[in-house]
């Protein structure tokens, strides 16, 4: 079997990483094809939303460790160069809305690879673990820039250096997952998410996504500046017209992303 599927069902792409017997760690293969599969689904105008999963117990663990010792041993620099940091950036920069279902654990880059997502939800069981600096490893993959905004700096930081297993209702609290389902309800209202998000505006998502990424670096000024280009662009999208047209006629918008 393939180390990551990928099935398009109501406008989503259900993405699942499929190595369960090594709890779903990246090698090689399978960071470049979780990184093609990411394009395809950016190029597909049938996918409106990707919803990422995981297969069996884990949604990721991280690195296969066994690719870091012995001959054909893979160089950090070149993990994170050529498997990690592409797969962050083709997340954050798809113009369309990603959802992590954590079904189990996400430890190191796994973790941060949900936490980059633009809505992250977790099965009841989950568990999230900065896992690196139990081998002397700092957090990469995006660790050190998206998980002290989601939780403060200061737990981040006892996060990131105790390796701490934080359970799903935990990191709920913490502001770092949007919703926990119970066991039986994760699967049915999990995807009910995605489908919610690929049925709307999702042209308008997409520059709500980039003003969020714009915003981690900008003053008050220029994200005010940046709210108008992007209220702008959001204004001259056939859904906009069509959310308003609707309204007036008190019925349902039909959007189609455009």
């Amino acid at each position: 079997m393939p180390s990551v599927l990928k099935e398009v069902s109501n406008r989503v792409a259900v993405i699942t990483l499929n190595r369960p017997e090594k709890f779903n760690a990246f090698n090689r293969e399978m960071a470049f094809l979780f990184q093609s599969t990411l394009d395809e689904c950016a190029a597909d105008a049938n996918v409106r939303a990707i919803y990422i999963t995981g297969a069996g117990k884990a949604f990721c663990a991280g690195q296969d460790l066994t690719e870091l010792s012995g001959e054909n041993a893979i160089g950090i620099d070149k993990i994170l160069s050529e498997h990690y940091n592409p797969i962050v950036t083709r997340i954050r920069n798809l113009r369309k809305p990603v959802i992590a279902a954590v079904n189990g654990v996400a430890a190191g880059a796994g973790a941060n690879i949900a936490l980059c997502c633009d809505v992250v939800i977790a099965i009841d069981s989950a568990s999230f673990i900065q896992a690196f600096s139990k081998i002397g490893l700092i957090p990469d993959s995006g660790g050190t820039y998206f998980l002290p905004r989601l939780v403060g700096f200061q737990k981040a930081s006892a996060l990131m250096m105790l390796g701490d297993k934080i359970s799903a209702t935990e990191a709920e609290r913490m502001g770092m997952v949007y919703k926990v389902f119970q066991t039986g309800d994760f699967a049915n209202e999990s995807i009910k998410i995605a489908e919610t998000l690929g049925a709307m505006p999702t042209a308008g998502l997409a520059l709500i996504k980039q003003a969020l990424n714009y915003s981690v670096s900008a003053s008050f000024e220029d994200q005010l500046k940046k709210e108008d280009e992007l209220q702008c662009k959001a204004a001259a999208t056939s859904d906009y017209a069509e959310g308003v047209k609707a309204f007036l006629e008190k019925r349902s918008a039909i959007f189609t992303g455009k």
